[in-house]
């Protein structure tokens, strides 16, 4: 096949895609409902916890997490022998992130923030009511925290998450209160909706989010929006740190470096848009 029968092909793929005349396959969504499930679970699932919860036949669910298993989409805990995500779907994750334009553009400019702050940096983005992490740089030497890029952030508890909450319209934000419940991690943590909400005005009228040990005791974390050229917010940007690294006396001087970065990084993307 050369390359213009190629191209036919991909378009009438894409054409059947957007007018929905082809039918999906029923054993890859499956397959990908059973690898969306194990990414929000915190420890894998077992084979009869797959089948109960996607309601669909143990032997099913068997054969689909056998040939994830084969080609290392998914994986077994030593410890548990519970099914998790394996490294290879973080692999693609990776590639396709590096990808990104705006993660491209923004690098240099979070690598800087890193060695300013000495804190761990992190990027995100929202997609689908997630926020979704793209970007990590740590510190050197440092123990680095439990998080990776491709990851889903809470969106109640974290800076970042807290941010991009924070840019939704009103409309869209009471409707996500209403049908999302947020999910305890210690006795910090904001789970009503009535805190939440005010939490969020906090954030709107500070220009910054803080997590306040909310996520994980002793860690603090605070988020700033980033601005697309356009004026919306295209992804937040947070740095967290120990309780030590990050302290009621220096949280204002470190907004301001990240607010000084976030800034770089819009200039960067208008000079792209303009030049592309």
């Amino acid at each position: 096949m050369d390359e213009s029968d190629l191209a036919g092909v991909e378009g009438l793929i894409a054409a059947e895609a957007a007018a929905g005349h082809t039918r999906s396959v029923p054993v890859l969504c499956r397959a990908l409902s059973i690898m969306e499930l194990l990414a929000v679970t915190r420890n894998g699932l077992t084979l009869p916890e797959v089948a109960r919860r996607l309601e669909i036949p143990k032997s099913s669910a068997h054969c689909i997490l056998l040939t994830l298993l084969r080609q290392n989409y998914v994986t077994r805990s030593p410890r548990t022998r519970r099914f998790i995500l394996g490294f290879k779907l973080f692999s693609l994750a990776n590639e396709a992130l590096n990808g990104l334009r705006l993660r491209e553009l923004a690098m240099p400019h979070l690598r800087q923030l890193m060695l300013g702050t000495g804190l761990t940096v992190h990027m995100a983005i929202f997609d689908r009511h997630e926020a979704i992490l793209i970007a990590k740089i740590d510190p050197p030497g440092g123990a680095g925290l439990a998080t990776w890029i491709g990851r889903h952030m809470e969106l109640h508890c974290t800076g970042l998450g807290k941010v991009l909450l924070a840019s939704l319209p009103e409309s869209e934000l009471n409707q996500l209160l209403q049908i999302r419940t947020f999910p305890r991690h210690n006795d910090n943590t904001i789970v009503s909706n009535k805190r939440l909400t005010r939490e969020i005005g906090n954030v709107r009228a500070n220009g910054y989010a803080l997590d306040d040990e909310e996520e994980e005791i002793g860690v603090r974390c605070i988020g700033i929006p980033l601005y697309a050229p356009d004026g919306t917010v295209a992804a937040a940007i947070s740095v967290a740190g120990t309780l030590q690294q990050i302290t009621n006396e220096n949280i204002k001087g470190i907004v301001a470096r990240m607010a000084r970065t976030a800034g770089y990084i819009t200039e960067a993307l208008k000079s792209d848009k303009d030049n592309g």
